[in-house]
């Protein structure tokens, strides 16, 4: 069964237009999105050039290699969120599983960019249980998204 945020077409006239002018909001979005994604890999380029122009030349210590991880972490993720509004554009439903492994894509960028001297060890177990709730939730959502393919593939087979 087919859940659809956004219907294409509902008895109610009004709802109808509303649905149409979210429908725009999302296109904006989208538009947008690839705007930032432009501009953040602007920003990767300028920020390694100005550290690799700067003495010693062509060197990068452990930090501005963390920070460059940090930044290509952060192009991924915007093309990751352009991507579930394309997925929500294209079908009118939310892509849960993408949602779910871009939030994770999201905290690893945190776990791999964490300076472990400025964080609490609260602030470690937190982020160890985000990252166990998002991993067992992505593994339940792809485990349903496989049995229903398993379903799928047996009824056209039949």
């Amino acid at each position: 069964m087919r859940h659809e945020e956004l219907p294409d077409n509902t008895a109610d006239v009004q709802l109808n237009l509303l649905h149409r002018l979210i429908r725009v909001a999302i296109r904006v979005l989208a538009l947008l999105m690839v705007l930032v994604i432009y501009w953040s890999i602007a920003d990767v380029i300028y920020v390694l050039y100005l550290k690799l122009s700067t003495p010693p030349y062509f060197l990068l210590d452990v930090e501005d290699i963390l920070q460059t991880f940090g930044a290509f972490m952060i192009v991924l993720i915007a093309v990751e969120i352009f991507i579930n509004i394309r997925l929500y554009l294209g079908s009118n439903t939310i892509p849960v599983e993408l949602v779910v492994a871009t939030a994770l894509m999201a905290v690893a960028r945190k776990v791999i960019v964490l300076d472990l001297k400025l964080v609490s060890a609260e602030q470690i177990y937190g982020l160890a249980l985000v990252t166990i709730a998002l991993g067992v939730t992505y593994w339940l959502v792809k485990q349903k998204a496989d049995s229903r393919t398993k379903i799928f593939k047996s009824d056209t087979h039949s």
